[in-house]
């Protein structure tokens, strides 16, 4: 593990996106980062919003520590919460539900694992090197990606790594993994991926990307219950939402941003369509405690091409962003 040090090169995908399209309702109003990572997305908008008020979640407190270093100058306008964001916002919406805590105006997600994680960690995100196949995002979670990989049957192996990794050579890599594992146990990235890249046919093992990209992605995705917080914390969170508040999503692949553009379609307030051209569809009143959604991108925004070009990491990113209507003040 790398000790947290106040080094903020960290580069926040799509940040003039978020800046542009999450646009406080009111300048004193509060702001939850449910990703804060190395807060470079809430530095940007605290600065910006001189009123604004913030609550960064964070699991990893190794990352947190950096974000809290990041975010000292802003003194008590920011309060932190080392915890999975799908428990922080579904006990937040109970806080709101009895009227004991503020309702968000602004609320933004980044699902993306930061570069810190791939090039700091020791964690085993990354394919580059030799590292631990851990891939916890908290130390306090139950399963490494190791025990998975040596624990698992193979039927299980090959669900994870088909759905989650939408791998094609599932079965096959499936297989591999429970034969090689009957010899030694699987501990390390490197390991992982000879097997993964000696499964493969030759075409996709000297391909662009690395062979074991995607079957990485499926053992981060399950060892971290990734797709099941996002539909979990982004439901309640947009129960906590103020009225006219918005939500803003960054997903970096096609499960994740399915399970955001879903919620919001499921959220979406009908309109009444107008008989006149110029003149705008109004929304079907909401029972008064029913929250619904407005949705401000009718498809995901991407980065521009210099931003791709100057970070390459935002090259898969969309940004899905939608406001607030009835269920409350």
């Amino acid at each position: 593990m790398s000790d947290a040090k106040p080094t903020f090169g960290h580069v926040p995908v799509m940040l003039s996106d978020t800046l542009d399209y999450l646009v406080p309702p009111r300048p004193d109003c509060l702001m939850i980062d449910g990703t804060l990572g190395l807060a470079g997305h809430s530095s940007a908008f605290l600065s910006r919003y001189p009123g604004l008020r913030l609550i960064g979640v964070d699991a990893d407190t190794e990352v947190q520590a950096i974000a809290r270093a990041r975010l000292e100058p802003y003194g008590e306008r920011v309060r932190f919460e080392n915890r999975y964001f799908d428990d922080f916002f579904i006990e937040y919406a109970a806080l709101v539900k009895a009227g004991a805590a503020e309702r968000p105006g602004l609320v933004l997600f980044d699902f993306g694992v930061s570069m810190f994680h791939f090039r700091e960690s020791g964690r085993g995100f990354s394919l580059q090197g030799d590292e631990v196949l851990d891939m916890r995002l908290s130390p306090n979670a139950p399963r490494t990606a190791a025990d998975l990989v040596n624990d698992l049957d193979e039927r299980e192996l090959f669900r994870i790594i088909s759905i989650y990794g939408e791998e094609p050579f599932a079965y096959k890599i499936a297989q591999a993994i429970a034969r090689e594992r009957r010899a030694a146990r699987i501990d390390s990235t490197a390991r992982l991926a000879d097997i993964v890249k000696g499964t493969v046919p030759a075409k996709v093992r000297y391909g662009r990307i690395h062979p074991a990209t995607r079957t990485f992605q499926a053992l981060r995705i399950a060892v971290n219950d990734e797709l099941g917080r996002i539909e979990r914390g982004l439901a309640s969170a947009v129960e906590c939402l103020a009225e006219g508040g918005l939500v803003g999503c960054i997903s970096f692949h096609s499960l994740e941003d399915r399970i955001v553009k879903l919620l919001f379609r499921s959220k979406a307030v009908k309109r009444e369509r107008s008989y006149f051209k110029d003149e705008p569809e109004a929304p079907i009143p909401l029972g008064e405690a029913e929250r619904g959604l407005v949705v401000l991108t009718k498809k995901p925004v991407e980065p521009a091409d210099d931003e791709v070009a100057a970070n390459p990491a935002s090259r898969s990113a969309k940004f899905r962003v939608a406001k607030a209507v009835g269920g409350g003040q």
